[in-house]
This record gives C-alpha cells, sequence and structure tokens, in this order.
C-alpha cells in the first residue's frame, strides 16, 4: 500500500504540474505574448520538466535504485503517451518522436538520481 501511495504521489505531481504549465502556456499563447515558435519550443519543454519533477520526487520517496524507479514511471508515461498519439490522434510513427520518448526517459531517470540523493537520512 505504501508503494502504492508513493507512486500515486510522484505520478500526480507528474500530471498536476504538466496540466498546470500547460495551462500557463495556453494563456500566454491566447493573448499573444508569445509567437508560435516559442509556443511549440515549450511544447517540447513542459513535459521534459514535469517528468523531471515528477522523477525528482519518486526517487525522494524511494529506498535505492532511483534510476530504476525513474526508469518505471518514465517508461509507464511514455507508454500511455505512445498510446494517445497512436489510437487517439491517429499520428504516424517517426523517429524524431523515438528519440524525444528517449529524452523523456533519460529526464525522469535523471530526475530520480538526483530525488534519490536529496532524500533525508533518517
Amino acid at each position: 500500500m505504501i508503494t502504492l501511495k508513493r507512486i500515486g504521489i510522484s505520478i500526480a505531481s507528474t500530471i498536476g504540474s504538466l496540466l498546470i504549465l500547460t495551462l500557463i502556456l495556453t494563456i500566454f499563447s491566447y493573448f499573444n505574448l508569445f509567437s508560435p515558435k516559442v509556443v511549440s519550443t515549450f511544447k517540447m519543454i513542459i513535459p521534459i520538466v514535469s517528468l523531471f519533477i515528477g522523477g525528482f520526487l519518486m526517487g525522494k520517496q524511494s529506498i535505492q535504485k532511483g534510476w530504476l524507479e525513474g526508469f518505471k514511471m518514465g517508461l509507464a508515461f511514455i507508454i500511455v503517451l505512445f498510446l494517445f498519439n497512436f489510437l487517439g490522434v491517429h499520428m504516424t510513427w517517426e523517429w524524431k518522436h523515438l528519440m524525444y520518448d528517449g529524452i523523456l526517459l533519460i529526464c525522469s531517470i535523471f530526475g530520480s538520481i538526483i530525488g534519490i540523493n536529496f532524500k533525508r537520512k533518517n
């Protein structure tokens, strides 16, 4: 039960930060404060930052092997993202998507590694 709570908190923080950052970007884009090129750049950066935050919290709550916890979380996020893009939006698969998924996975792993180093020792 403790493991599910730990995973739930980190996934909720990932989704929460993703939604909040996307809402802020949408508001700025609505009022034409950013150019379309800047908006497309931030659309790539927001999931990276969100997965880093979620990986950080996952690593902070894990006991050992922070890289493995980050890998599991990043892999789950990538699977959900792939299913959404493939089944929901009907996007075709390209190599750049594989590269982006790899970057997301690496950011989640790095966040978890840094999070396990910031853990308080009792």
